[in-house]
């Protein structure tokens, strides 16, 4: 049987979305990309993972990824938010005929629940392999394992419920997380869009999850609370919450409400706080304010958690974010080491129902993942990372942002938020480059080239059908190229606003 993801008003600055069933259907074409090893910690436990991440995921890199125990020395903390209905695999079957590919891809899935839009997703996990015996925790220990490697200190766990299948998949990420690496932190994050419950139901959820070793605590031993919409409960209600944990459990909290919106309305939250956060923007033109919230949360004796965004696209909402291929994941990195952020939240590890997923896909491989994990060793050591090998990126939409599928087939358009850049069809190189090269490019059937600098260089083309590929040549002769595995179309089926990525520092199958 299938599971489905409790319905929720959900999360987007000035928006709020239903999220319904689970349900994907993909025709699975595209690259495979290595699945690697490494380590993660929590304030109060030993460094315990030294080594370095695998070969295969170091050298996909363009630069060397410190090993996790230089990492973890820094005071900065990585979280990437974890959704709980959409692990690796809903049903352990081959991906082919699995529950995503069956019901989420399609419009027919779920008995046509998702059909007016094109179908619930328009991308899913990059698929797993069928696992004998518990394959719900083996799949979870493949994620912690990935976004280890990838240089991040854990997950934000959304919690929908204080019951059933998500409940239970955020326990099994708790033990996932111990058996795996018991410095990966698990950072519990309430949904309050999503529960019904009160101070005293909400404090025993709290107080059952936070007997796993991997709960994230302080060096003092206080658990890190950070509700999700914390606005949507008053400062009494925080405050009748932490001494239920506190008289009943004896378990003192360290809540870091997320606001929707952080106004200094909200300040009035800081006497029962030990941090802030936001939900933050999914465009390049609205990460302004980042530097005058962390100042805000400073002035009041906070910490700040950033969040950092790839992209949003929302077919059951019918809107999205124009992300300008990677620009806003550049944008909003930079908003997070600029304004001296304590904390960061990738927004998110694995929403695909809102196209925010940082995590490997099987449109976008590691390609998101790797960029984060260049601006990630910045963020926490100080020091950007010197390029050893040339990498390029290459990001662009499968269709034009004015294409409109038969009315027939997908009634319910997608239209863009109010406030986000203008839409524009692009192809994006970003060259990572030890020298200054030559970029020869192709978009469709027009060939172009550009000299690129040394160090990382973003360069726009017009988005035209067909493939597009990117070649650095150096002295006459070829350092690296990347093509993409998925071609621009007329006319199309359904509409898929979301930008695909390719690395040419991983294979492509």
């Amino acid at each position: 049987m299938a599971d489905k993801p409790s319905a929720r008003p959900h999360r987007a600055p000035g928006h709020r979305r239903l999220l319904p069933g689970l349900a994907l259907g993909v025709l699975l074409l595209g690259a495979w990309a290595g699945i690697g090893t490494a380590g993660a910690l929590r304030d109060d436990a030993p460094a315990e993972p030294a080594s370095t991440p695998p070969a295969a995921y170091s050298t996909a890199l363009p630069f060397d990824l410190p090993p996790p125990r230089e990492l973890r020395r820094s005071g900065k903390l990585v979280f990437a938010h974890y959704f709980t209905p959409y692990p690796l695999s809903l049903d352990n079957e081959p991906a082919d005929r699995d529950y995503y590919s069956r019901n989420y891809l399609t419009p027919n899935g779920e008995k046509g629940k998702h059909r007016a839009y094109g179908g619930l997703l328009r991308d899913r996990p990059l698929p797993a392999a069928p696992e004998a015996g518990n394959w719900g925790l083996a799949h979870l220990r493949q994620e912690i394992r990935t976004a280890r490697d990838a240089g991040l200190d854990g997950f934000t766990l959304d919690l929908l419920s204080e019951s059933g299948r998500n409940r239970d998949r955020a326990e099994l990420l708790l033990r996932a997380a111990r058996e795996e690496d018991p410095g990966f932190r698990i950072q519990l994050m309430p949904d309050m869009t999503s529960l019904s419950t009160t101070p005293a139901s909400l404090a025993d959820t709290l107080a059952r999850l936070a007997r796993h070793p991997s709960a994230h605590r302080l060096p003092d031993g206080r658990l890190v609370v950070s509700p999700f919409k914390a606005e949507e409960k008053d400062p009494d209600w925080w405050r009748s919450m932490m001494r239920e944990l506190e008289s009943r459990h004896g378990i003192r909290t360290a809540l870091v409400p997320l606001f929707l919106d952080f106004t200094p309305e909200h300040e009035r939250y800081a006497a029962i706080s030990h941090g802030f956060s936001e939900w933050g923007a999914r465009s390049a033109n609205r990460q302004d304010g980042a530097g005058a919230a962390a100042d805000r949360a400073r002035r009041l004796g906070k910490i700040w958690m950033q969040p950092v965004s790839v992209q949003d696209a929302r077919p059951n909402q019918g809107v999205y974010d124009e992300a300008g291929n990677t620009e806003t994941l550049r944008a909003s990195w930079g908003a997070a080491i600029d304004s001296g952020a304590d904390w960061v939240q990738l927004t998110t590890w694995n929403d695909y129902s809102e196209g925010t997923h940082f995590a490997p896909s099987l449109h976008n491989g590691y390609a998101y993942l790797d960029l984060t994990s260049y601006y990630l060793t910045r963020f926490k050591t100080g020091a950007w990372p010197k390029i050893v090998r040339d990498t390029l990126y290459l990001t662009s939409r499968v269709q034009f942002v004015d294409a409109t599928p038969p009315t027939a087939r997908q009634p319910r358009l997608i239209e863009p938020r109010r406030g986000t850049a203008t839409p524009r069809d692009t192809v994006e190189v970003v060259s990572f480059l030890t020298a200054p090269a030559q970029v020869r490019t192709t978009t469709g059937t027009t060939d172009s080239a550009y000299q690129a600098p040394p160090g990382v260089h973003a360069h726009l083309l017009p988005l035209r059908t067909g493939h597009s590929s990117a070649t650095a040549v150096r002295a006459g002769k070829t350092t690296t190229t990347v093509t993409t595995r998925y071609p621009v179309r007329r006319p199309i089926d359904k509409q898929d606003l979301q930008y695909y990525a390719v690395t040419s520092g991983r294979s492509q199958r």
